[in-house]
């Protein structure tokens, strides 16, 4: 895997709580990783939410359409 170096600024008591981790390099990264994950995560439920939301009127419609099969015999 390629690195880089990064130089970053913490505050003291983020700081104070690293320093017990022995490869703090590996940690930062993983708790990256999963925050930006769980941000991404939440902006493709947004994202769903919203197109769902902007379709139930469509959806409802078409559900309306086809309501007037259910007593033609066809399950």
């Amino acid at each position: 895997m390629n690195t880089v170096r990064v130089n970053i600024t913490l505050p003291l008591e983020i700081a104070q709580m690293l320093r017990n981790v022995k490869n703090k390099s590996a940690f930062i990264a993983e708790a990256i990783r999963e925050r930006i994950e769980r941000e991404e995560n939440a902006n493709l439920i947004r994202e769903l939410s919203e197109g769902y939301r902007a379709r139930k009127k469509e959806d409802n419609e078409l559900a309306l359409e086809w309501s007037t099969t259910s007593g033609d015999g066809i399950d």
